[in-house]
Parts: structure tokens; C-alpha cells; sequence
């Protein structure tokens, strides 16, 4: 019999993946925080073949109509990861200029909330829970808001109806509105930006250019001991920075859909070779990759910071460490402005569209909202996709003051109190590209996510009412021995009896009845 269902999810991601941008921009996050991002391939994705290129429906060239009336005023919550601490006053310099901006375009206004990535989760769902968002930018890896998390939660509004026929849905092809569908139904605005997921190693080049590194003969992790090694005797700090980042999910993802999306329950996924659920903590990948990283940690080439996650989101920024890891994007060099260093990148896994790679970055309106502000939502996020002034003062802030354009009408950032990314704000086709950036990012993006491979999983979602609390209380035990066994945190000859320690606790947890319930339901989307 035909799996229907899954040819179709394929067929959806195919198209997600040969859309043309339209413009310039960039993307997924080196995410800090277990960001969350992504060449060559061995073998292009299913429904590649048979799909003809199709290019995103054109933005409209002039904004939505003149606005008339009361405006409505949404609350918008925004996480920053360039700046440890966003600089409030600024933020709010920022808000009052979009708000003059758009005040004769559409009948909206907006009070900008910016909060720095290391308190964004906490202090959001806080929010959300007292009912002060409107419009909330989310992430399929964020924590306790992520898009996995709100729609149990019955916390996001359907947006299925409003969309359709409005500047923010032409803004961007229907695959990308197919792909980012949760359970069917729209609920989140994914950033237009690269929609496939796939990891480098990234070096300091002082450090390559000093030490004649040879990075391309770098195929897997245990290729860069001998730079280690020379990291640890320059005297860093942090020869291999893991950015405090659980990281077993993201340089396994060429063997392992890990389709919960959630680095703390990455102990289930799909084994791509077999596809089948399986028990990641009974694979020797597992083991292997574990007893690597103690081994690492025991000869000081990870610090035990990274376990005790004391290292910051801006630690990249610094010149404390050697190698660490990014999510690939068609334009890497972008890592260097981010960083404030030149960096380079070496391909670590292969590219990989699945279920939730188009909601690396979005967008949702909480269900708190009402109908107007819904409405209100959806034309504030119409014209931030098609208008490139907005776009840019969104992302970057004021022109003369935390940005300027060179010649080539190229962004250059300049300021300490407001510094955004395109892939965390707005429309790649839309945003204007940094002046260290190429002017064909448009054919990058079709190159970067037409090569892309598909994994067998892609399209299942994961339904975990019927096993919710066994599932919460495993996802809690990653804090006690997951996240430090991939960190280095406990010594290489007591890995195993860790391992073993963790399994007993997940199981005591209910890790059985939330395996079995991942498995019918796969079997069953299968079918």
C-alpha cells in the first residue's frame, strides 16, 4: 500500500526546500541555547526529482492600505542573542521610530520588548502566563516556550483562516506555509530564511593561519585532537567550546531524527538507517560520543564550565576559545560579524530537512490575543515581510545609530545597545544584506536548501498528551545526567556506569510507556 501521508509530507518539504528567495538575508542561529540551526549530499531528498522548481509568490510592492481608525497596540516579545543585555532605552527608541514609521501604513502600533537570550525563556512565559504577549517569537528548540510546547499548551492562536489572502502569506511560497503547519493548522509565521538543518566546526582563523591547521582533513570529532592539543598549550581557556549546548543531537544528525525537537528528550528519535524508534541511550554512538567528550574534559580540552553552564552567550565573542560548533547557513561568513573575529567552518554533518526545520525561527500570536489583535499581529508581520525600511529597523535598530549603509546600500552595524539578526527578525527576501555579506544570497538560499536530504520522519509529530506527565519527568532527568554526560562533566572511566544510572532513572520516570507511545504512533503515521 502507498503511504499516502508520508509522500505527501515529503512532497511538502521538497517544495519547502527548491522555493527561490526572492532576496537577500541570512539565518539559523548558532543557537546558545540549544538553538537551536545547518554540503554536499549522497543522495538528493525523495521528492526532489519530480518537483519542478517553484519560486515564492511575489510581495506585494507597496504596503497594505493606508491605515484609518484607532490603531490597535500589540505587545511583542523578542529575544536577542548579539547582546547580553539589550539596552532598554534604546529598545525603546527603536519602538517609538517603527511606530512613526508605520502609523500612516497600517492601524497598528507596537510596545517592543527585547530580553537578552539567558533570561528570554523565563522571563516570556511569564509573560505569556499573565496574559502581556501578543506577538512572541519562538523557536522548535526553544525551551519551555518552544513551538512543541505551546500548542499542547493550548497557548497558540490559529492563524489558519486569517492568513490566507493577506500580504504576510504572499510574502512567502505555500510550502513554507505547508512545512511550518503544526497538527494541520497554522499556528506559527516561520522567518523566511534557510528552512534545512545541518552543523560545522568553526575555528578561530588566527589560530589556523598560526597553526597551519588543515581543517579539511577534519571529517569527524576526533579529528581535532592535535588542534586541541595546540589550543590547550596557546593557554585558552576553552579549547573546544560546546556553548554550553547538549550537543549529541546535532553531530548525530546525519544516524538520528530526534523529532521531539527537544535537546532535554534526545534519548528518543528515529534510527534513519532502520527507521524505527529506538533507545538512544542504548546505541554505542552514544557511549562513544559520551566517553569522547569526558576524555576530552580530562585532558582540559573542555572546561568544566560548559557542564556547570557558567560560559555565556557572548563567550563566542571573546578570544578564549579555539573550536566550537555553528549551524550551517548558505552564508557563513556572517558568523565573523556575529563574533566580532574571523572565524571558518569545516562541514560536520550533512543537511537535513524534517519536521521542524522551518520553525527554526517564527513567529506566534497567543491565544490570549483577540480577534483584533490577531488581526493586528498579522499586519504587523505583512509589512515587516515586505517592507525592507521596516525590516531594517526591526533588525537593526536606527539609522546613524546602531547601523549605517555603505555605498552599496550594505548594512553596517555600529551599535552596543540594539543588534539583531535577519534570521531571528524578519523575511530573508526583505531584510538588506550586512556589507560583509554577497549580493546573490538569493541563488545561495536555493543552492543551500535545494541540496538538502530529507529525513524518513519528516512530517510525524509527536503527540505526548496521552503520556505527558512520564514524558515531562525523563525530559527533567537530562539535567542530572544527560547534559553533563555530553558535556564532559563526569570522568571518562565512570561514563558508562552513568549511562547506566541515567537509563534507571528514566526508567523510574515512565521511559517505557513514553517509548511504547512513540513507537505506535510512528508505526502508525507510517501506515
Amino acid at each position: 500500500m502507498v503511504n499516502m501521508k508520508k509522500l505527501l509530507s515529503l512532497g511538502l518539504v521538497s517544495v519547502m526546500s527548491l522555493s527561490i528567495l526572492a532576496g537577500c538575508g541570512e539565518t539559523a542561529p548558532a543557537a546558545t541555547t540549544d538553538a537551536p540551526a545547518q554540503t554536499e549530499t549522497k543522495e538528493e531528498a525523495p521528492a526532489a526529482e519530480e518537483k519542478k522548481e517553484e519560486a515564492p509568490a511575489e510581495a506585494p510592492a507597496e504596503a497594505p492600505a493606508e491605515a484609518s481608525g484607532d490603531a490597535t497596540t500589540i505587545n511583542v516579545y523578542r529575544c536577542t542573542f548579539n547582546l547580553a543585555n539589550p539596552d532598554s532605552a534604546q529598545v525603546a527608541k527603536v519602538q517609538d521610530a517603527i511606530n512613526a514609521y508605520i502609523a500612516d501604513k497600517i492601524p497598528v502600533q507596537i510596545t517592543l520588548t527585547d530580553i537578552g537570550s539567558g533570561e528570554y525563556t523565563d522571563k516570556a512565559n511569564l509573560a505569556l502566563q499573565s496574559g502581556e504577549i501578543n506577538l512572541l517569537w519562538t523557536a522548535s528548540w526553544e525551551g519551555t516556550i518552544g513551538t512543541n510546547d505551546l500548542v499542547p499548551q493550548n497557548a497558540v492562536y490559529d492563524l489558519s483562516d486569517l492568513l490566507p489572502g493577506t500580504p504576510l502569506y504572499a510574502s512567502m511560497d505555500e510550502g513554507q506555509w505547508e512545512a511550518s503547519k503544526y497538527d494541520g493548522k497554522n499556528y506559527f509565521v516561520p522567518v523566511y530564511k534557510d528552512n534545512v538543518e545541518g552543523y560545522d566546526f568553526m575555528f578561530r582563523k588566527d589560530l589556523v593561519d598560526k597553526y597551519g591547521w588543515d581543517i579539511t582533513s577534519v571529517k569527524e570529532l576526533k579529528d581535532l585532537e592535535p588542534m586541541l592539543e595546540d589550543a590547550k598549550k596557546e593557554g585558552l581557556k576553552y579549547p573546544f567550546l560546546t556553548q554550553k549546548t547538549a550537543m549529541f543531537y546535532r553531530w548525530y544528525i546525519d544516524n538520528y531524527d530526534f523529532f521531539t525537537a527537544d535537546a532535554t528528550t534526545n534519548f528518543f528519535a528515529v534510527d534513519k538507517k532502520t527507521n524505527e524508534v529506538v533507545n538512544v541511550l542504548e546505541t554505542e554512538d552514544y557511549k562513544n560520543f559520551c566517553t569522547l567528550m569526558a576524555e576530552w574534559a580530562d585532558k582540559g580540552y573542555i572546561s568544566e564550565d560548559e557542564a556547570n553552564k557558567v560560559t555565556t552567550d557572548t563567550t563566542t565573542q571573546t578570544q578564549d576559545w579555539a573550536i566550537s560548533w555553528w549551524t550551517d547557513i548558505p552564508v557563513n561568513e556572517e558568523a565573523n560579524s556575529r563574533y566580532g573575529q574571523d572565524v571558518v567552518m569545516q562541514k560536520a554533518t550533512d543537511r537535513w530537512a524534517h519536521s521542524t526545520s522551518a520553525l527554526g525561527s517564527c513567529y506566534c500570536v497567543t491565544k490570549t490575543s483577540t480577534p483584533e489583535q490577531a488581526k493586528a499581529c498579522v499586519d504587523f508581520l505583512g509589512l515587516l515581510y515586505t517592507d525592507s525600511t521596516l525590516a531594517d529597523m526591526y533588525t537593526f535598530g536606527i539609522e546613524g545609530e546602531d547601523f549605517t549603509y555603505d555605498a552599496n546600500h550594505q548594512v553596517t552595524q555600529t551599535s552596543e545597545k540594539y543588534n539583531h539578526s535577519m534570521w531571528e527578525s524578519a523575511s530573508a527576501t526583505i531584510v538588506t544584506p550586512l556589507d560583509n555579506e554577497p549580493a546573490d544570497k538569493a541563488s545561495l538560499y536555493k543552492d543551500f536548501n535545494g541540496g538538502a536530504k530529507t529525513s524518513p520522519a519528516a512530517g510525524f509529530r509527536f503527540d505526548k498528551t496521552p503520556v505527558e506527565a512520564a514524558y515531562t519527568a525523563c525530559s527533567g532527568k537530562n539535567a542530572e545526567y544527560g547534559f553533563i554526560l555530553e558535556n564532559g562533566g563526569f570522568a571518562a572511566k565512570d561514563v558508562e556506569s552513568k549511562i547506566k544510572d541515567y537509563q534507571a532513572a528514566l526508567d523510574e520516570a515512565g521511559f517505557a510507556d513514553v517509548l511504547a507511545e512513540f513507537k505506535n504512533q510512528y508505526d502508525a503515521w507510517k501506515k
